[in-house]
């Protein structure tokens, strides 16, 4: 089945291959990178991102230490 779909292509079968894996991969990953939302999920999405951000103390008392990964 796979030899005949690479003829009726007209490919050779590595082209086949990655191609159309390629194509199965962004599939896979699609609803990793993209979300779609219906218009009350977008405007609950907006009304979240409208808010002002917490100010939380603890956090920024963490990221004023300086950091253990670098030398310094």
């Amino acid at each position: 089945m796979i030899d005949r779909a690479v003829a009726a292509a007209g490919t050779e079968l590595t082209e086949f291959v990655v191609a159309n894996l390629t194509v199965a991969a962004q599939r896979v990953l699609a609803d990793r990178s993209q979300f779609v939302l219906d218009e009350d999920a977008q405007a609950a999405w907006e009304a979240v991102n409208r808010r002002r951000a917490r100010d939380l103390l603890g956090l920024r008392a963490l990221m004023s230490r300086p950091s253990p990964f670098v030398e310094g």
